[in-house]
């Protein structure tokens, strides 16, 4: 027999996915657009709002259950982490709308070097396996598979310090697609360290071990 608190467990676990499929969707949108010089920038506006929405009711939810139903302590693990994965698809969606912004005001790619236009989208195919990697992680809870964001996280620090010790010897002193290409890099940095909490919320769901992955 179920317990009570069980439907709202479940309810607010099918709330992250669909989370997670928009966060996805939305970091997609915003690098695609960067990267072909097209703008999106409304569109992924108005993704990022709705993902914030979104978190604010998985908020509420995750404290309607603590309230209702007096969870035990590994109900409260699993609560706890919910909502700071919430928070942390949330700002996939930020920082995809900073992307979006930048995109906007300083034209993308256009008329950047090949060898910025190729490191970006480097990163950014990282970043997005990453962000696929945390949304697979939620349903699945295979810490094994939590790890490996450890690693990807590291490839993407690497790319982004090799990218600026490139950019301090080759790019001009002024010049719109050096400072809106750092702007994105830093961007995607941060997406991916959220990946990695993401996977730090999974193993803690999966075994109440506290680990860091970065």
């Amino acid at each position: 027999m179920g317990r009570l608190i069980d439907p709202g467990l479940e309810q607010l676990a099918n709330m992250l996915f669909r989370m997670g499929e928009l966060a996805h969707k939305t970091v997609s949108l915003s690098i695609d657009s960067y990267v072909e010089a097209t703008n999106a920038h409304t569109q992924v506006q108005d993704l990022s709002d709705t993902l914030i929405l979104m978190g604010e009711e998985a908020e509420e939810k995750t404290f309607e259950l603590i309230a209702r139903f007096q969870p035990v302590a590994s109900d409260l693990r699993i609560l706890k982490s919910h909502m700071k994965i919430a928070y942390d698809f949330a700002r996939y969606g930020r920082y995809a709308f900073d992307i979006s912004e930048i995109q906007d005001r300083l034209d993308g790619m256009r008329g950047c070097e090949n060898w910025i236009l190729e490191t970006v989208k480097e990163m950014g195919n990282k970043v997005l396996s990453m962000v696929r990697t945390s949304l697979d992680l939620l349903k699945s809870h295979d810490t094994r598979l939590a790890r490996t964001l450890s690693e990807t996280e590291k490839q993407v620090d690497g790319i982004y310090l090799k990218y600026l010790d490139r950019l301090v010897e080759n790019a001009p002193a002024t010049n719109k697609c050096t400072i809106s290409s750092l702007l994105v890099m830093r961007y995607l940095e941060r997406i991916a360290d959220h990946a990695t909490y993401v996977g730090e919320s999974v193993v803690y769901i999966a075994t109440g071990e506290r680990v860091t992955l970065r």
